[in-house]
């Protein structure tokens, strides 16, 4: 059952985004379809900047984790700052009419082109995440007759305990600089003269639930923030980074922000730094969902296969993380349940959006919809098998708006050229 925290909530038996019928969205939009809740992104921004109020903290949306437009101009309202990572996003965001002072710059692999585009956008920070990443980033600036504000990326080999691809401070990952190599940068920046030392960048993994992880990576910040002044070097902004984990599961329990923010503010009060923030998530995770339509119905040899019109094209986070999404039927007024494997028609073993789970048995033509698939769904859709990318919604004010038309099969070929010989 839905949370009661949740945009998504049965009404006479019906499921409703804040109180439109998904049924009748999905009868204007078709399927699969990924609808969002607008109040649930306000109100999530709202909680975290609330938690961290007393260090007024700059927080940056992790643009990654949907990109759509309408988003970023709610967000961007709202007074949110812009974490990106690739010259596409920075693009993105300066669409939604926000400024480079909102904007923090991250990512492992800048080009030289997407630094020029930050630096003549006039980004608030660079994330640097190597001592290589640094010389070309002062090369461009001094090219361009620029100063780049730089914070080091510390990789403070703290165990996240999430899924170990969405982990990236551990010394294994390729995010961030170990202690000793992020001390001899700080060094090194002293040196070079287009670039100036604003800050540090800690983000240890994503869909983080224990605050015990992030108590441990202050513990191990304090001590390098007071080791890097024992040096002479000063650091005015503490980038935490987010990875607030959200509540996927039934009986699973969200970050408990508050006892993470304590730890927080205490850092940067007791250094005086002013705080930067990066969630993604845990803003716009719990406000999406993915419509899909029932296609066939499969029996097997010890479950029941559902076969929708959705895919892992859609929502990959199933078959590439085996995370867990919960799945409602959108009528509900039949009570009985069975064990059902939801699988898409895309020709790979791992296309499933659920295995063995128990739910309310849909029939062909029943509408379901997969829920918290705000973050990390769209953005992470692909053509494959030649399929055309959904349509997105947003429901704001009790009204459904389409934010993204549906793909069509033109749109899949419209990049590709012919050599004239094959004509």
């Amino acid at each position: 059952m839905p949370r009661n925290d949740r945009p998504f909530q049965y009404r006479d038996n019906a499921l409703a985004c804040d109180g439109v019928p998904l049924s009748d969205i999905a009868a204007e939009f078709g399927t699969p379809l990924f609808v969002y809740s607008a109040g649930t992104i306000r109100r999530n921004f709202r909680r975290i900047a609330k938690a961290f109020a007393a260090a007024r903290p700059l927080v940056a949306y992790s643009t990654k984790a949907n990109t759509n437009g309408a988003i970023l101009r709610l967000l961007a309202a709202e007074g949110a700052g812009f974490d990106i990572v690739s010259g596409g996003e920075l693009d993105r965001v300066r669409r939604a009419g926000v400024g480079g002072d909102r904007i923090i710059f991250a990512g492992v692999g800048k080009t030289v082109a997407e630094m020029r585009q930050a630096l003549k956008a006039g980004v608030l920070e660079f994330n640097l995440e190597s001592a290589a990443e640094a010389e070309r980033l002062n090369d461009v600036a001094a090219s361009m007759k620029r100063i780049a504000p730089v914070a080091i990326r510390v990789n403070p080999d703290v165990d996240a305990r999430t899924h170990k691809f969405i982990s990236t401070g551990r010394k294994e990952n390729k995010f961030g600089l170990w202690l000793e190599d992020a001390a001899q940068l700080a060094q090194r920046i002293r040196d070079l003269p287009n670039l100036r030392l604003e800050g540090l960048h800690a983000h240890i993994g994503s869909q983080i639930l224990d605050a015990e992880p992030h108590r441990n990576a202050v513990a191990v910040l304090d001590e390098f923030i007071n080791g890097l002044a024992s040096e002479g070097i000063e650091v005015h902004t503490l980038n935490f980074g987010g990875g607030f984990g959200i509540a996927y599961e039934p009986g699973q329990k969200a970050l408990d922000l508050k006892a993470v923010a304590r730890e927080v503010v205490g850092l940067v009060k007791r250094h005086n730094l002013k705080l930067i923030l990066e969630p993604g998530r845990s803003i716009v995770g719990p406000a999406g969902a993915l419509l899909t339509r029932v296609e066939f119905i499969k029996p097997g040899h010890d479950r029941t296969f559902a076969v929708i019109d959705a895919a892992m094209t859609e929502l990959i986070r199933p078959a590439l993380y085996q995370a867990y999404h919960e799945i409602l039927n959108v009528d509900r007024r039949r009570g009985k349940t069975a064990l059902m494997d939801i699988v898409g028609p895309v020709c790979e073993s791992a296309d499933f959006l659920a295995q063995k789970r128990e739910m309310i048995a849909p029939r062909p033509g029943d509408l379901l919809a997969a829920l918290d698939a705000g973050a990390y769904g769209f953005v992470m859709a692909s053509n494959y098998n030649s399929r055309p990318k959904p349509a997105e919604v947003l429901v704001d004010g009790g009204q459904a708006h389409l934010i993204r038309r549906r793909e069509t099969a033109r749109d899949l070929t419209k990049h590709e050229v012919v050599p004239e010989h094959l004509q």
